[in-house]
């Protein structure tokens, strides 16, 4: 920032003179003239304002740290945008040693085309292979049909902190290009793991009459230019851990009408650990879990063209306090959920895919084609419990479609939720879809929303009683006392700081803006 130097300019307010000397004040009186002089005592200086301190901009790191996997890192010469100019790194196009990406000031780490972590393991192994362990700090960025794939039986360890999250980005982000509308611009992180998935890629699909059709039931990843299997007979892989993430403007197409999300997951056991993860704008779903089970706390979706969360592939997944806001330009429903569909039968596929979410709150801007805040169908069975839908499209999207009378069937329970449906736009799909979801306590899908700040309870959320999801996971527990993500303003803390801000949502606190990066020392 420059300098800036204010200057005040003090003249002869009562008459004007040659100069800014004495000024004279001739007063007419009987026997003559009276002339007074008044000396004006000097102004006192006005002083001189402390210069605003000059933000130091990054300059680039001496070289690129050394890593085991074969070719290393490359050093792609620097780039430079608003925050200063960076070292950039290339990571190799596969990690077939254990590595470490160090945080290094000055550093950014580049996914240049797919980077693979190890080689695929196969579908029963329980080995662990390479780990890709990334430090709190470090930014990536990509650009076009770039991706970094983890393969069944490898690891990623990406632990940011509240103060330093992990930022994986895409380069127009870098040169300061990319603004609040921005996406698409390269493709994201996906997990891959040996948990059970229900959708077989050749074989045949299990089923509850005919369990052992295919023992080893497994699928290739969505969106990718080339076959990368997931699933196996592991329920308890573990495909790493991810905490303090931001994954920013995704979704490039990998292959014709396939995109990724800013985090795949297909196969990932319960040993996986995904929480205070924030996805920013991706092309396609926020994020897309396909078969495995784990568990994902402080998860937030800001700004997806596609669906904020879609589970299926027969995925377990239980999600505990999730904000999703959808962008006014773009999205389709907050929640997809699907079972096995390529099964003409009321059995269908198994595992079923079974999602339970507790504490959210979720802000539709725009109608998709599916027309519903939340679409449930396949058979999927689900649980949502403490949850305010804001519904602000206005132009007749429903709070919940369900298609199917085997996902009514599969309902595990609708509790504690409100829903701005209004009279006419509270459940579509199956008729006997709005009593079993009404059936719950303190369910109402005609509910004056009071939302301040967005995603923050107002009085009327306020006096929901919360219902205790414990009994359902113990994931959820302790029981909370509200429903919502947030409470009040003080509860936005827990995602302030390690997530991005933007004009689609603004979190506060100290995040930077989205369409700018964070300057670690």
């Amino acid at each position: 920032m420059k300098n800036i130097q204010r200057t005040l300019i003090m003249g002869c307010s009562l008459v004007a003179l040659a100069g800014c000397g004495a000024d004279e004040i001739v007063s007419p009186g009987t026997g003559g003239d009276i002339s007074v002089v008044i000396n004006n005592p000097a102004p006192t200086p006005t002083p001189t304002p402390t210069p605003t301190p000059t933000q130091s901009l990054v300059t680039p790191a001496a070289g690129c740290p050394l890593i085991l996997s074969t070719g290393g890192l490359t050093d792609a010469g620097t780039v430079s945008g608003p925050t200063g100019t960076y070292r950039v790194c290339t990571l190799p196009a596969t990690v077939n040693a254990s590595d470490t990406l160090p945080f290094v000031s000055g550093l950014l780490y580049q996914i240049s085309g797919t980077t693979l972590v190890g080689a695929d393991q196969g579908f029963g192994t329980t080995t662990v292979s390479r780990t890709l362990t990334i430090e709190p700090g470090v930014i990536l960025f990509a650009q076009g049909n770039s991706a970094l794939i983890v393969n069944r039986g490898n690891r990623l360890i990406a632990n940011g902190t509240a103060t330093r999250p992990i930022i994986w980005t895409s380069r127009n982000n870098v040169l300061g290009l990319a603004n609040d509308n921005s996406q698409q611009q390269w493709g994201g992180v996906v997990l891959l793991g040996r948990a059970p998935v229900s959708d077989c890629a050749s074989g045949g699909v299990n089923t509850e009459a005919a369990p052992n059709t295919n023992p080893q039931c497994q699928q290739n990843l969505e969106g990718s230019a080339v076959t990368v299997p997931y699933g196996g007979n592991q329920a308890a892989d573990n495909s790493g851990s991810l905490t303090f993430n931001q994954i920013r403007f995704s979704g490039f197409e990998l292959a014709p009408g396939n995109e990724l999300q800013s985090l795949t997951t297909g196969g990932a056991g319960s040993g996986t650990t995904i929480a205070n993860l924030q996805s920013f704008n991706s092309s396609d779903d926020g994020v897309e879990f396909f078969g495995g089970g784990f568990n994902v706390r402080n998860l937030a979706v800001i700004g997806a063209s596609d669906d904020s969360l879609d589970v299926d592939t027969g995925a377990q997944v239980n999600v505990d306090t999730f904000i999703a806001v959808q962008r006014a330009s773009t999205g389709d429903s907050i929640i997809e959920l699907d079972s096995n569909d390529n099964v003409a039968t009321p059995i269908g596929a198994i595992p079923r895919t079974r999602l339970q979410v507790n504490n959210s709150t979720m802000v539709e801007r725009i109608a998709g084609s599916n027309a519903a805040m939340l679409r449930l169908r396949g058979g999927a069975a689900f649980s949502l419990t403490n949850t305010v839908m804001n519904r602000l499209d206005g132009t007749g999207t429903h709070c919940f479609r369900v298609d199917e009378q085997v996902t009514v069937d599969n309902l595990i329970g609708i509790n504690s939720v409100v829903c701005d449906g209004g009279a006419a736009n509270q459940v579509r799909g199956v008729a006997t879809a709005a009593a079993a979801i009404t059936a719950g306590s303190n369910v109402n899908l005609n509910f004056t929303i009071t939302l301040t700040d967005t995603v923050v309870n107002g009085t009327g959320e306020t006096g929901v009683t919360a219902f205790d999801a414990t009994p359902r996971s113990s994931f959820f527990a302790p029981a909370r006392t509200f429903i919502g993500a947030v409470q009040n303003a003080a509860g936005l803390d827990a995602f302030r700081g390690w997530t991005c801000n933007s004009a689609v949502f603004n979190f506060g606190g100290t995040g930077t803006a989205c369409t700018t990066l964070p300057v670690f020392s």
